[in-house]
This record gives structure tokens, sequence and C-alpha cells, in this order.
């Protein structure tokens, strides 16, 4: 296009074959007697050639501007008209969720059953047994007094749980010290005797705290356990409260907070997760809620000045695992709904407000306070209703899947299994045994005396 234009403005205004006919108009209209008039004759040529430049110019100026436009609209045109799928072959290519990856290949089945946490009351592993593990596994067991035999039957029966288990199994025992020592059990050789909470609480050394939760956590790793169902951070406020007691640190909130935070960073640096309990305090009632449903008339402000105080900080440090106790707050929920069944206290203050990202376990739900109250499957839909992720001791394993799967969407029972299969695959799949030898060794007897 610009040869055309440029050949028609040379032949209209350069080219001699038109002199003909320019010779038969008056001498000052055509273009040399244009020039002649305008120019004189000594400077015609030289501004005929800039008249000329300046067209020349013009032409390149606005082939430039219609070739700039083209190109931009092109560009423009191929941006819109690419559809969402496609990129670019120099683009960073997708980054996949591992966890998400798992968690869509699972049935409803598998789902489920990765939210219990069932009884382990037995030394053998049956073959029956396997063959559910390698199908539908539960998310853990929590060994209890009669799962344990000598050290070396007992870490038999966790590596046979674990090799046939289609996914890692959490498992997980009570081991506080004090009057809670589940590794006592164990009938040789002797587990290390840990000291009572409160006793460690007294010594107000977070150091010590500390190193007792390497202790535990040595000795636990020797089995296989993976998860540890303290510290107990509730604050010991009622002298007539015997379920808790000298298992908490202390009456001071402050004093709690730090050093049950010490004993779990113990525990979890040597790679067993620890559980702050019993969500939202535990610590002023003479109720045990084994039996009944303690009742506790703390308003928010009381709360937030000590019960809260530990839990707080424990979130605030990244808590793996809390669990909520079977506590009736009527000051919070308007009624006297467990905290476990109780999504005030469980989703919209824990979750919520607090900001617990990662796991909320239930206290058993085998306990006095739930079964004396609820049906069973009420507790199991209440509870999931209620924001749990993990249910800890279902009355009946198989019942509790059956509810769950029928009564909860999928899309919320995602979002537990979700943080149970994260968790599993950050910390689960880092977990190992240790040696036989460190379990009650001279120098976690020097710790603890």
């Amino acid at each position: 296009m610009l040869r055309n234009i440029t050949s028609l403005l040379i032949n209209r205004i350069v080219h001699k074959r038109e002199a003909s006919a320019i010779d038969a108009i008056p001498s000052e209209l055509t273009l040399a007697g244009y020039r002649e008039k305008m120019f004189g004759k000594k400077n015609r040529n030289s501004c005929y050639y800039s008249i000329m430049k300046k067209i020349f110019l013009a032409i390149i100026l606005i082939a430039a501007a219609i070739g700039g436009g083209i190109f931009a609209f092109n560009m423009l045109k191929q941006k819109y008209d690419k559809t969402p799928t496609e990129t670019s072959s120099d683009s960073e290519p997708t980054e996949i969720d591992p966890v998400k990856e798992q968690l869509g290949k699972m049935t409803l089945d598998e789902k489920v059953a990765q939210m219990l946490i069932v009884d382990r009351s037995e030394i053998t592993v049956s073959e029956a047994e396997q063959e559910m593990l390698s199908k539908t596994p539960y998310g853990g067991y929590i060994l209890m007094g009669e799962a344990y035999g000598t050290l070396v039957e007992t870490r038999e029966m966790v590596e046979k749980l674990q090799s046939a288990a289609k996914t890692p199994l959490i498992i997980t025992t009570d081991e506080e010290g004090g009057i809670v020592q589940r590794l006592q059990n164990i009938s040789s050789p002797q587990a290390t005797d840990i000291p009572d909470m409160y006793s460690v609480g007294e010594t107000g050394d977070t150091s010590y705290a500390k190193e007792i939760g390497r202790v535990i956590a040595e000795e636990l790793r020797t089995i296989g356990i993976n998860v540890d169902m303290a510290p107990d951070a509730d604050v010991f406020s009622n002298p007539d409260n015997t379920v808790i007691g000298r298992r908490s640190f202390s009456s001071d909130p402050q004093i709690v907070a730090t050093m049950s935070q010490a004993l779990a960073e113990g525990l979890e640096q040597n790679g067993v997760a620890a559980t702050f309990k019993h969500f939202p305090g535990h610590g002023d009632t003479a109720t045990d809620s084994h039996l009944s449903l303690p009742v506790i008339n703390r308003t928010r402000e009381q709360l937030n000045e000590s019960d809260l105080v530990p839990f707080k900080n424990a979130i605030k440090n990244n808590a793996q695992f809390i669990m909520v106790g079977h506590i009736a707050m009527p000051e919070l929920t308007g009624d006297n709904t467990p905290a476990t069944l109780s999504y005030k206290i469980t989703t919209e203050l824990l979750r919520n407000e607090l900001g617990h990202q990662n796991l909320i376990i239930t206290d058993g739900l085998n306990m006095g306070a739930l079964v004396n109250n609820y049906s069973e499957a009420e507790i199991y839909t209440k509870a999931v209703e209620a924001g749990a992720d993990l249910l800890l001791l279902p009355v009946n394993p198989q019942v509790a899947l059956e509810t769950i799967k029928t009564q909860i969407p999928e899309s919320r029972i995602n979002e537990s299994v979700y943080r149970i299969l994260k968790f599993k695959q950050s910390w689960l799949s880092k977990y190992t045994y240790l040696d036989t030898s460190y379990f009650g060794n001279a120098d976690h007897a020097a710790v603890v005396k």
C-alpha cells in the first residue's frame, strides 16, 4: 500500500510525462510556475526537494502508525481468543496438591473411617483386622491398658497394624505423667516413671518441662506411638476438682501456658505430636466427665483471663491437636450442650475466633457425659456438625461410620479428612521408631529424679 501511495504522488507531482497537459495550463498554475512565483528561480529546486522530503516523512509516519495499530490489534486478538485451558509453552507447571490428590482417590467409606480413632484393647492382630486395614483403615488407634504386653510384643503389634494399613495410622495413648501413664502397663522392661505435671509446674523451669517431653517422646517412639494425648492445658482453679487435680501444671494460667507449651515442644521436637486438652477448660469443676456432664458457669471474660490463656498460647505456637472436652458452658452457648457437641464452642470460638487451623479431636465419645444424655447416632452426628475432625473412642466404630456417611454432607467430611491427611503426609511420613534401648534407660531416669 505504501508503494502505491508513493507512486501516485510521484506520478502526479514529479514525472514529466504529464508535461504536455501542464503546458496547457498558465505558467503560474503549474507546479513549476508556482515554485518560481513563490520562491523564485534560484530557490525552486531546494524548496522542491524540501517539500518532497516532508511528503515522504509523512508517508513513513502514516505507514508506521498503521503498522503499529495492526500489530497491537493482533496481540489483543490473540490474548482474548485464548481459551481458559491454554497456557504458553514456557509457563510454570501447575502445582499439584498431594493431599487433595489423595483425598480425590478415596471412597466415602474410606474418608469417614479416617475420622475415627478407635479403642485398641488387645495385643493380637487378627487376619480379618489386617484385611480391613488394607481396604478401609481407621484414622488410628488409641492404646488402652489391655493393648500392652512386653515392650517387644507391643512394638510388634503396632508394626503389624501399620504395615497392613492402606493409609498410615495415628497411634496414640494418654502419657501425661503422674496418675495417667499408659506405658506403665508394659510388663517388661519398666517404663520411666514420669512425675505429675503439677510438680513440673512448681519448678517454674520450662527447660525441665521440655526435657520431660523429650523423655516421653523417646519412650513412646520405641513402640511406634506418634501422637500423645498430652499435655493437660487445664488451669487447676477448683480445689474440689479431682478429675484434673495434679494433672494440671498450675492454678496460674500463665504457668500452665508456658509449661504446657514447653512440654509440647519436647514431644514434637522428638517426633511425637502433642494434644492440648480439654478445651475450653476443665479446671473449674468438681464433676468427672467420665461419669456425668460438668457444668461451668464462667463468663467469657473469666475464661479469657484464665482457662483460655493456655489454649490461645498453644494456637499461637501452631498446635497440631486440640482436644475438646465434655463440658457445658451455658454462659457461652445459652444451654447445657457439651463443648464437644457445640458449634458455638468448637467452630465459632476455637476454629474461627481463636484461629486454630489444625486438628480438633473430641474427648472419648464413650464417656458418661455424652452416653448418659445422647443416643449413639446423635453423638457422632453432633460432634461432626460441631466441627470435630477426629472422633475419639466411638462406642461402635461401624455405627459411627454408617451414621456419619448418611447424615453428614460429603463436603463437610472432606474438610476434616483433608486436615487429617495433611497431618499424616507432613508428620507421619517423617516418623521413625527408636531402638528399644531408649525405653526406661538411665538417661531418662536421671532427667525425672
